[in-house]
């Protein structure tokens, strides 16, 4: 399923930014992966470069709220993550944008969630906060900054925004290249400024090119093509719910790349969160 495997794709961000050089800030390595990837999501559909001159003025409207929402994202988790952790902003951040998206595509009447969708989504969040959270309530836990929970919080909401945009704009018939390139492109400018004010020096070593050439290419472009692709197929609700398969991801690659231990309690909560993932994810049997 293309949704699932731009959340593959997206496991491996963490993994990749730990090789950054040493002092690296982290929204630098954010806002470098969103600009060039975000250019090369626009550059490289002409649907993307021409869709703001085709649609109405309400559409260009939600264009630029998605671009707003797309470059709030890695504006509000890197400083989420750098003030109560890494652990705490991921959950906070991927287990609110599903509730973000039901709530906010309710107001919005694009669909109301079903009950399979609620269940999964209760089962996929609360496996997604144990696995994460494992290790940290294994050895007690720290006191988590309130200001880091509230960054967090709105980058979800700002995820369940532009999922919500781009899932109206392609089922109203847009493409879905021109939809995401559209809104990353103009993202990728509005961020322009917190990379070019920050050091910049890291870019030029071989291990941050890399990491931004992965970020940008693999987790921005490649990941981003296959979400829009994947919002033909399933609502935003759903989505959502589907990319919290990124943590799993990422906590499999932190045990086998970077020889990571996760405790009982977090693989206990992998097994749910795949089955609440599984749920949403095979297909419903039909009552014969």
């Amino acid at each position: 399923m293309p949704i699932l495997t731009a959340a593959l794709l997206w496991g491996t961000t963490g993994t990749a930014a730990s090789l950054v050089p040493a002092g690296t800030p982290a929204a630098g390595v954010g806002a470098a992966g969103l600009v060039l990837g975000g250019l090369l999501l626009f550059l490289s559909d002409r649907s993307a470069r021409e869709l703001p001159r085709m649609c109405g003025p309400h559409e260009r409207r939600l264009l630029a709220l998605g671009a707003v929402a797309v470059a709030g994202y890695p504006l509000t988790f890197y400083p989420a993550v750098n003030r109560t952790g890494v652990a705490v902003a991921t959950v906070i951040a991927l287990g609110s944008a599903p509730v973000f998206t039901g709530l906010l595509g309710l107001l919005a009447r694009q669909g109301r969630p079903g009950g399979r969708w609620a269940v999964a989504t209760a089962a996929a969040v609360l496996g997604c906060a144990v696995l994460v959270l494992g290790p940290e309530l294994s050895g007690g836990g720290a006191a988590v900054d309130a200001l880091g929970v509230l960054l967090a919080a709105l980058s979800g909401l700002s995820y369940a925004v532009y999922s919500l945009i781009g899932g109206r704009l392609i089922a109203a018939g847009r493409p879905s290249g021109g939809v995401m390139g559209a809104m990353f492109g103009g993202a990728a400018l509005l961020v322009l400024p917190v990379l070019l004010l920050g050091p910049v020096g890291w870019l030029l070593s071989v291990r941050g090119a890399g990491v931004v050439l992965h970020l940008a290419v693999v987790t921005t472009y490649l990941a981003y093509r296959m979400f829009g692709y994947g919002l033909r197929h399933a609502s935003a609700q759903t989505a959502t719910t589907l990319t919290l398969a990124e943590p799993a991801v990422a906590a499999v690659l932190g045990v086998a790349a970077l020889g990571e231990r996760l405790p009982a309690v977090s693989w206990c909560g992998l097994a749910v969160l795949a089955g609440g993932l599984a749920c949403l994810a095979l297909p419903a049997r039909r009552r014969g």
